[in-house]
């Protein structure tokens, strides 16, 4: 039987061996509370401190800077939230961000519309990046927090983060980006792109789910979302998780070592499975094919299909892929990200993402491509339309 292929890493990644090797002994003779005074405590104190350094080095900041979460919902809750009352105390009224943004970011701003707020949205182009044309009357002194994610989670896009940070900066507000997809894909540094917050999860890249971490720059104002503890300098109280803080910082020492020969590799498979995908069915759609894009994710659409039968075939066939961003699998909404891209309703709902990583591999990819025109088939037959 032939070998399941995995395209769902934008959803999770398997823990690496490695991560798992440097967190195991925290669940056994290094238990201690980080908290406590005597020696099992200074242990775990000293361990926590170290991977808070190792993380720091990973995106240019320092130590102080990166508070650890539990994963990268509650990092953009308190990167969004964190700063929004000091800032609108001093008359500043708008939150700025975009259509195509994790429904972590989307729903945050929602609430901080709810909380006095005044929403902006940037709009985007066709091709799902978003349109420095129009931050011109969106970005100016009434800025309290903007936040533009680094890459799209839904079609790989890279966002201008520098151009629009620097703009924001420039009229006093406070610069946020999600880089959940970006971390380990695209280089960056906090030394050199002005953003004040930024956020990052574990298990997009080999560390276990349930830990991320926020970078908050030196002299940014953050009220803390939850009440009780002195941890992570009361910006987030709560016994520290110090197994998982380990493995983040373990995990991210690897990502970033092996960046750029990882993305020259998923970039020769990307570019091989759009290849091989529209050479078979030539009327596809690739979004955002042609813009700056990251190298491991696709997605896709095929007229006449819909995503929920194509995923029921793939699934069949061994095939794991999704529907969108993970936490929208199963909708048979649109995605909002290709209803902000203007994408046409039935494409829209046509859209599968398949997201390359370390499990992906060149037979994998060439078993994809081979199935695929039987799966169109039988998709078009499940959703009653004919082929």
């Amino acid at each position: 039987m032939p070998q399941p292929v995995y395209l769902d890493h934008a959803a999770t990644t398997p823990v690496r061996r490695e991560v798992f090797e440097a967190m195991e002994p925290f669940f056994g003779p290094r238990f201690g509370n980080p908290s406590s005074v005597h020696r099992w405590g200074r242990e775990a104190r000293a361990a926590l401190d170290e991977a808070r350094e190792r993380v720091a080095r990973c995106i240019g900041a320092q130590p102080d800077e990166v508070c650890f979460t539990s994963g990268g919902t509650e990092a953009d809750n308190l990167a969004v939230l964190g700063p929004l009352r000091s800032q609108m105390a001093k008359g500043r009224t708008a939150i700025v961000s975009t259509p195509i943004e994790h429904k972590a970011v989307l729903a945050t701003v929602h609430h901080a519309a709810q909380l006095g707020a005044t929403e902006r949205m940037l709009g985007v182009t066709s091709s799902g990046i978003v349109d420095l044309n129009a931050i011109g009357t969106a970005i100016d002194d009434s800025v309290a927090v903007c936040t533009v994610m680094w890459v799209n989670n839904e079609i790989g896009t890279i966002q201008p983060v520098p151009e629009i940070a620097e703009r924001v900066k420039g009229h006093g507000g406070v610069m946020h980006t999600d880089a959940v997809q970006a971390f380990g894909k695209v280089d960056f540094s906090v030394k050199n792109v002005p953003v004040d917050l930024l956020t990052i999860s574990g298990h997009k890249i080999g560390a276990p789910k349930g830990i991320g971490a926020v970078y908050i720059r030196r002299g940014t104002k953050i009220d803390p979302m939850f009440h009780g503890g002195s941890q992570e300098r009361v910006r987030r109280p709560g016994t520290e998780n110090v197994a998982s803080a380990v493995a983040l910082a373990c995990a991210a020492e690897l990502a970033i070592a092996e960046k750029d020969a990882e993305c020259a590799r998923l970039t020769t498979l990307r570019d091989s499975l759009e290849e091989g995908l529209l050479a078979k069915i030539p009327d596809a759609v690739i979004h955002g094919r042609g813009a700056p894009r990251a190298s491991h994710i696709v997605n896709i659409s095929v007229p006449g299909t819909d995503s929920e039968s194509l995923l029921m075939a793939l699934d069949l066939a061994g095939v794991a892929a999704s529907s969108g961003s993970a936490c929208q699998s199963g909708s048979v909404t649109p995605s909002h990200v290709l209803s902000a891209m203007r994408v046409r309703p039935e494409l829209a709902v046509a859209a599968i993402r398949m997201s390359l990583g370390s499990l992906t591999t060149p037979e994998g990819i060439a078993r994809v491509v081979e199935l695929f025109p039987a799966l169109i088939a039988k998709a078009r037959r499940l959703s009653g339309i004919a082929s």
